[in-house]
């Protein structure tokens, strides 16, 4: 992270608050970092106004979608993350990435749409067929359900 943004960052950490203007200065590349910073440095609601901030300067960015994506899940605001991150899926239209599918496949299944989140492994899983991240993730989602269909029988 370079000097300017690391210092504008601790500003803002002292401060807690930014400037949007000052903010406006930066690169989606700029808030990613950001946001990760701030994260590591246990300021998660100053990271959310920063990756908020981000997403209305550069609506369009991977960067930023990806990682206001990534901290609405850590957040565990499903319904945020998944609209995070199917903009990012229509961004990236054929340029997706496994990851992206995986982090919205879990999203969707924290959020309890599993028919959908299987859709989306599915999806992924015709494009890369043996990405052990998919592969993992699809498992995750069925071992989940096993669980919760035996915890439910048995009661």
């Amino acid at each position: 992270m370079h000097t300017h943004l690391h210092s504008t960052l601790s500003q803002w950490v002292s401060r807690q608050s930014f400037d949007l203007d000052e903010a406006a200065r930066f690169s989606p590349t700029d808030f990613r970092l950001g946001v990760q910073w701030l994260v590591e440095n246990d300021q998660p609601d100053l990271a959310q106004a920063l990756a908020e901030a981000g997403l209305a300067l550069h609506p369009q960015s991977e960067d930023i979608l990806a990682i206001a994506g990534l901290l609405a899940m850590t957040r565990q605001d499903w319904p945020l993350a998944i609209e995070l991150l199917q903009d990012l899926v229509n961004v990236q239209q054929d340029n997706i990435q496994p990851t992206t599918c995986q982090m919205l496949a879990r999203a969707l299944t924290c959020n309890l749409d599993l028919v959908a989140a299987r859709e989306v492994l599915d999806q992924a899983l015709r494009i890369w067929p043996f990405d052990d991240t998919l592969l993992m993730e699809k498992q995750a989602m069925l071992d989940a359900v096993n669980v919760y269909e035996g915890s439910d029988t048995r009661n």
